[in-house]
């Protein structure tokens, strides 16, 4: 069975009120402190530049630092991260167990719309060691999560389905995913509507919700997950982009419980701030506005305790891009240059993990995948505060 396809993959007013943030890499890690946010509309932006952008391993492949080809993964993409407890997962996009040397992006044989390796590593700073692959078979090969149909690529059925992030709740692990429609021109793709999936084995088995899903054209398709501490109640924000790299950032929340997790009708989106600065939530999505505007593809979300602030990473059908948030919604600044075209060709889906940051925080790590060699690779960045 083989692939080929070419997937090279505003800012709102702040509130003056205070957000408490459980930042919890999305699974209430008890590693992960809580933050208390001074969201007041003259707090200033710290980020000045990103350094010392460097590649440390590429974590998947034949010259990876793990041994994948055991697991039948000798390319795959993506990468993002969600911790639960000791364990963090690395959800992981088409993946091929068989590839020809010479072989350009998502092409191959042995092919699974999706793998999940797990690590107890928490020493980013030489790469991330694989302990295993769940759900995994009886020779060790890396199974699929949640299968897509792997219809034709025409725009009739469900070619694959992809993770786009994940996060916990308690001993539930969920991904976020999108059923792809059909693979157009670079960084531009369709999706027929994105879903969840949970497990509550860890990640042994999963099991394809009904509920919640969200229309193919919709702009809640691939998200990043952050649960959050937001009045005293919990939540799970979701920042939130259309299928493709050409769309802006929406934000929607949910209580953090599994029941309102799987209930569609338990979502709030925002719709902009009122006049006191506060956040409004509407339960009606077509009321969301924007709170980044510009061509986001692949994002991810994490609080900096360094910074004191939120930050995103997406690409750009081309480049990596890190942004400053003084709350969930906003202000966001301006992007600052994470990775470049002309030194990773190919590059997208930078990911962030709270979990993955050295030196006090200034030094924050990163997967990020190469088309060309259509594999993952962890790097490393450090932030540089305004003086």
């Amino acid at each position: 069975m083989s692939v080929s396809r070419s997937r090279a993959r505003a800012a709102a007013v702040a509130a003056s009120a205070s957000l408490t943030v459980l930042l919890a890499a999305c699974s209430g890690s008890p590693a992960t402190p809580v933050v208390d946010v001074d969201a007041g509309t003259d707090t200033p932006f710290v980020l000045a530049d990103v350094s010392n952008v460097t590649q440390i391993a590429q974590l998947t492949g034949p010259d990876g630092m793990n041994d994948t080809e055991k697991a039948a993964v000798a390319g795959t993409d993506l990468g993002s991260m969600t911790n639960l407890g000791d364990r963090t997962y690395f959800f992981f996009g088409d993946t091929f167990g068989e590839r020809d040397p010479e072989a350009i992006g998502g092409q191959g044989g042995i092919w699974r719309s999706n793998v999940s390796a797990w690590t107890t590593d928490v020493d980013p700073s030489d790469g991330i060691t694989f302990d295993g692959w769940a759900p995994a078979d009886d020779i060790g090969w890396a199974e699929a999560l949640v299968e897509g149909e792997h219809d034709p690529n025409d725009g009739e059925g469900e070619v694959t389905k992809i993770p786009t992030h994940g996060f916990a709740i308690g001993d539930t692990l969920y991904i976020s995913y999108m059923s792809v429609a059909y693979w157009g021109e670079p960084g531009a793709w369709d999706a027929n509507y994105a879903g969840l999936a949970k497990s509550i084995d860890q990640g042994e088995t999963w099991t394809v919700l009904d509920a919640p899903r969200w229309p193919g054209d919709s702009n809640f398709i691939q998200v990043a997950p952050v649960i959050v501490s937001d009045g005293g109640d919990e939540y799970v924000y979701f920042w939130t982009i259309p299928s493709g790299r050409f769309g802006g950032v929406a934000l929607m929340r949910v209580p953090a419980t599994v029941a309102a997790v799987e209930d569609l009708a338990a979502y709030s989106y925002f719709a902009g701030t009122g006049g006191d600065g506060a956040p409004v939530w509407s339960s009606d999505m077509t009321d969301a506005e924007l709170v980044v505007d510009g061509t986001i593809g692949e994002l991810s979300v994490m609080f900096s305790e360094y910074l004191d602030r939120w930050l995103m990473t997406y690409s750009d059908d081309g480049n990596a891009y890190l942004r400053e948030g003084i709350t969930p919604w906003g202000p966001w600044n301006d992007p600052v240059l994470l990775a470049s075209r002309s030194d990773y060709p190919g590059l997208y889906s930078p990911y962030l993990n709270p979990r993955y940051v050295t030196e006090g925080g200034r030094r924050i790590h990163f997967s990020l995948s190469l088309w060309g060699p259509y594999n993952v690779f962890w790097f490393s960045a450090d932030l540089e505060k305004a003086s």
